[in-house]
């Protein structure tokens, strides 16, 4: 049974490689646009030690503090625990399981880049999850 199922509500994992740059914004906006209405997941095939600080600090000029997040190994049971997967560089380490939505997303890489080059990242990804939200959210 999905976590759709159990709580009536979609349920996101973002994952990366590292889970320190890309996965952590666009988990972070999904939070911030859809508040309680969609679960949000993050996590990376190869995860580093903390996020990167100058992905922390983009999202901070939007408003959005993800300094006190940690990288998350990928599991099994966050892809089961999904009803969408979006990966984002991470090719085949993420385990595929029928009955879910897979997308990829080809971003840049924020690693080693700083807040200047990250910021169009944040950017698109910015729009790629509103774009999301505006799929999973419930017509009313």
């Amino acid at each position: 049974m999905s976590d759709q199922t159990l709580s009536g509500k979609p349920s996101v994992l973002f994952v990366c490689v590292h889970n320190a740059g890309r996965s952590q914004m666009a988990a972070a906006y999904l939070t911030h646009l859809a508040g309680e209405e969609i679960e949000v997941r993050s996590a990376g095939s190869a995860p580093a030690d903390q996020v990167n600080p100058a992905v922390v600090a983009a999202m901070a000029e939007e408003g959005i503090d993800i300094s006190a997040e940690i990288p998350k190994v990928l599991t099994v049971d966050a892809v089961q625990a999904s009803d969408v997967v979006i990966t984002m560089g991470c090719g085949d380490t993420c385990p595929v399981f029928p009955g879910k939505r897979y997308l990829d997303w080809a971003l840049d890489d924020p690693a080693g880049q700083g807040v200047d080059g990250v910021r169009p990242i944040r950017d698109e990804i910015r729009k790629r999850v509103e774009n999301l939200v505006s799929e999973l959210r419930p017509q009313e």
